[in-house]
């Protein structure tokens, strides 16, 4: 604020709000990656959709592969995935968690403010 005067914390309810927005954004970012993961590993693996799912989820959350590649293109395609998951998990985590780290912040720098 211009007169040096910090805002006071928003409502608890504006908290929980963002924290469902945060939760639900991430969700569907894993979802969707893990969607991408399915139809890769189904395609380019020739594998069932439950073991895609299982190696696309073991993949996303940096367990590592499950299954071989078969060929050039799987390896390619496991290559290229395995960045994008590590990359977009700890981005859906951040995006989880930063209203509470958001909210630790502001109350921390207005106790010390004070």
């Amino acid at each position: 604020m211009a007169d040096g005067q910090l805002k006071p914390l928003p409502p608890q309810k504006h908290f929980v709000n963002k924290i469902l927005r945060s939760a639900i954004a991430g969700i569907l970012i894993l979802a969707f990656s893990l969607l991408i993961g399915m139809i890769g590993y189904h395609h380019y693996f020739n594998l069932g959709w439950v073991d895609s799912l299982y190696n696309a989820s073991m993949i996303l959350t940096g367990m590592g592969p499950v299954d071989k590649a078969i060929n050039n293109e799987g390896k390619i395609f496991a290559s290229f995935y395995a960045i994008y998951s590590g990359v977009t998990f700890l981005t859906s985590v951040a995006i989880i968690i930063s209203p509470v780290v958001h909210r630790f912040l502001h109350r921390f720098k207005i106790e010390v403010e004070e």
